[in-house]
């Protein structure tokens, strides 16, 4: 039974924040100025996903309801939902089963108005750009090469390209435009690593919107935009909690995507996180190819903040998918022990950072005791640590052997970095490819190239590099499953998103811009005369 969120934060002594009716409220950012002693943090990742879900975040809920039946100080700091896949494909991205955050149906949509002000913000700089080409262009923009995109939080694939501007001249400046959705904004990740307002302006104000005819570049605060913009997002700035399912306290606050952003709650929330709680469990997007390697490469850096413990979530599943099965809610041993690569491939890669993983094997109902029989002896004979977690049939209690293992597991670990920070872009993009996804070659587009030389000419080099990749395989092409290798890597496009201090390569096919399913979650979705919302899973 959900408790009124005002006794959930008297538990934990918290006094300063804002109701946002009774299960929601939002912390003031004094409470960074907290001098308590900081906790543990554990990031949770997964191996390669599937179509049918691998329960991230269902067990980064379940280990916070596990800790705190085990008397532990734990508390949960994850990412919003974005309504895209809310309506696309997922239905909601709060947990599931017993293992849920609540109020489920609010979180998963507008919350507190975060997203919205997040879309205004950006939709505002958008607007402003185009004003100004339309009264004279003072900065000489050249309308051609306005970088900045337009923005809205759903999936809508005929919005990829657009042209704006179309009837008489009142109606401004006939140019190409696009739409980008709103966890894929440059303001998603900077209201994700800003730490106070005046660092939130100063990032703002360095958006890189375009360039001039004569090949400038001109940035947000050359069109004075950063002060509106931050008070749009004044109280967007300020982390949300609710509670689990189980009235452990939950950080939720901003949600970039891991595949074509860096894909992690915020720095504030998790600041605040750690000075409330003994153990914080937080979690990155994806596989460890992509939420957990920007977590560790780009977040940790601009934290100060060091990873004590990590969780990888595997399915048998998802194995099973990766070997090759073509059912795979059907026992099929030979699927599953192919599969077993692409599990490996990933403990790998978060050991490639100085971390030894716990593995969370989520247990699902159609798994036979022989497929669990075997996986077990599999990673028993590698010396793997791993858990069969059972938090969504049994919410924490399903999770305390996990719990109790990563605790037992948490160290101080030094990260090992796949780059250096002065490293130019171009070695920093091929050091990922290389050493994280175990690509054989690189391959930049004419267009990549381009853009390379105006990092050089205009020293943005040491940036962090965010990769836009399919989230589907550890290449950047989706049909490669388990653990390929022997494969070239192409970068398309480079963007600079210099508020935010990322360079963000597009690898393949990937879309800022997603599209909606032939039959998206959409239709299932409903509300009823009491006003219950249903079809939210």
């Amino acid at each position: 039974m959900l408790k009124n969120i005002d006794e959930i934060l008297a538990d934990i002594n918290v006094k300063d924040y804002e109701n946002y009716g009774k299960y929601i409220a939002k912390l003031d950012l004094k409470l960074l100025n907290n001098k308590n002693k900081n906790g543990k943090l554990i990031l949770m990742t997964a191996m390669t996903p599937t179509p049918a879900g691998e329960g991230k975040t269902t067990t980064a809920i379940g280990l916070g309801n596990a800790m705190r039946k085990l008397n532990k100080n734990a508390g949960i700091a994850i990412r919003e939902p974005s309504l895209g896949p809310c309506f696309g494909v997922k239905g909601g991205a709060t947990g599931g089963g017993k293992s849920t955050v609540e109020p489920y149906d609010k979180i998963n949509l507008i919350f507190t108005g975060d997203f919205p002000a997040i879309s205004a913000a950006h939709n505002l700089l958008s607007a402003m750009i185009n004003n100004h080409i339309f009264h004279g262009n003072k900065l000489n923009i050249d309308p051609k090469r306005v970088v900045f995109p337009r923005n809205v939080d759903m999936d809508d694939r005929s919005l990829r390209s657009i042209i704006v501007g179309n009837g008489d001249r009142n109606n401004g400046i006939l140019m190409n435009d696009n739409y980008v959705i709103t966890a894929a904004s440059e303001i998603m990740a900077i209201m994700a690593l800003s730490v106070n307002y005046a660092d939130l302006k100063n990032r703002l104000k360095n958006i890189l919107i375009g360039y001039t005819y004569d090949g400038k570049p001109v940035f947000a605060g050359d069109l004075n935009a950063g002060g509106a913009m931050a008070a749009l997002l004044s109280d967007a700035m300020k982390p949300n909690i609710v509670q689990t399912s189980e009235n452990v306290p939950a950080i939720i606050h901003t949600g970039p995507f891991g595949n074509i952003a860096h894909g992690t709650s915020s720095i504030t929330g998790d600041y605040i996180g750690l000075k409330l709680f003994d153990y914080l469990i937080t979690e990155a997007g994806f596989g460890s190819d992509l939420g957990f390697e920007k977590f560790m490469n780009i977040f940790t850096r601009e934290s100060k903040l060091n990873v004590d413990a990590v969780v990888i979530v595997a399915t048998l599943r998802a194995l099973k998918y990766h070997g090759g099965a073509k059912n795979i809610d059907s026992a099929d041993m030979n699927a599953l022990k192919n599969g077993m690569d692409n599990l490996y491939r990933h403990i790998e890669i978060v050991r490639d950072f100085g971390i030894n993983p716990v593995i969370a094997i989520n247990r699902h109902t159609t798994d036979t005791g022989e497929e669990l029989k075997f996986v077990s002896g599999e990673l028993d004979r590698a010396n793997i640590i791993y858990s069969i977690s059972e938090v969504y049939s049994r919410g924490g209690d399903g999770g305390i052997d996990l719990a109790e293992k990563v605790m037992k597991n948490i160290t101080e670990n030094k990260i090992k970095y796949t780059y250096d920070i002065n490293d130019d872009i171009r070695t920093k993009i091929i050091k990922i490819a290389k050493n994280v996804y175990r690509a054989s070659d690189v391959k930049f587009s004419g267009d990549a190239e381009k853009t390379l030389k105006i990092i050089d000419k205009y020293n943005f080099n040491n940036f962090y590099v965010c990769m836009a990749k399919t989230q589907s395989s550890l290449s950047d092409n989706p049909k490669l499953l388990n653990a390929p290798d022997h494969f070239t890597v192409t970068v398309n496009n480079i963007n600079i998103n210099s508020g935010s201090k990322f360079i963000v390569p597009v690898l393949g096919n990937i879309m800022t811009m997603p599209g909606l399913p032939k039959k998206p979650a959409a239709e299932n979705i409903d509300i009823d005369n009491d006003g219950n919302i249903t079809g939210l899973s």
